[in-house]
């Protein structure tokens, strides 16, 4: 039986603005709104495995990192050529401006999908509780997704996949889905 929810309702909305954003999409445009939501349902589809909120399956998380990562690095940016800001783009100006930066992003995504697929069979963290006690190995200066990795060992732009791959699968899921949050601050329009 469905039972409606006001979260039920909210998630409702939001897939019909998605839906409704992708109208007269062209292009390479559509083309990277397309890739954009194959990567935020590969998400969806492992979320509720990393809160606890779902059976854990490390096939299913490992498929889902692996969709996330094709679609990451390179295949990410080839998706936006300068000037490929037609209506209804989400994408702001400082994609072409700081291209640098979207492009460090893209490659710290595949990296840290790749790291998630690795890490799907390590299993959960505290029983899927890393995502709310794990704020020093993702925060701050010294945690890892700061300025240092590991005791001080290396920079976070520098971890590899196989140095995420050792960690929790929340872990890596946490550092993925960072990286999605520091894209789309910069890179993204708001809703």
């Amino acid at each position: 039986m469905f039972r409606k929810t006001p979260l039920t309702g909210l998630a409702l909305v939001g897939l019909t603005a998605a839906a409704f954003a992708h109208t007269g999409a062209t292009g390479v445009v559509k083309e990277r709104m397309d890739a954009m939501k194959t990567m935020q349902d590969a998400i969806k589809t492992i979320k509720p495995m990393m809160t606890g909120d779902a059976p854990y399956d490390a096939s299913t998380v490992r498929s889902a990192a692996e969709k996330i990562a094709a679609l990451s690095g390179d295949d990410l940016t080839r998706h936006y050529p300068e000037g490929s800001t037609d209506h209804p783009t989400e994408a702001l100006p400082a994609v072409w401006t700081d291209w640098d930066r979207f492009e460090t992003l893209a490659a710290q995504l595949e990296t840290t999908a790749l790291g998630l697929a690795i890490a799907a069979d390590n299993g959960l963290h505290g029983a899927g509780h890393m995502m709310e006690s794990g704020a020093g190995m993702m925060g701050g200066g010294s945690g890892m997704m700061g300025g240092n990795m590991m005791g001080g060992a290396q920079p976070a732009q520098m971890m590899t996949a196989d140095h995420i791959g050792q960690m929790p699968a929340d872990g890596a899921f946490a550092m993925m889905t960072r990286t999605c949050s520091a894209c789309h601050d910069q890179f993204r329009k708001d809703d």
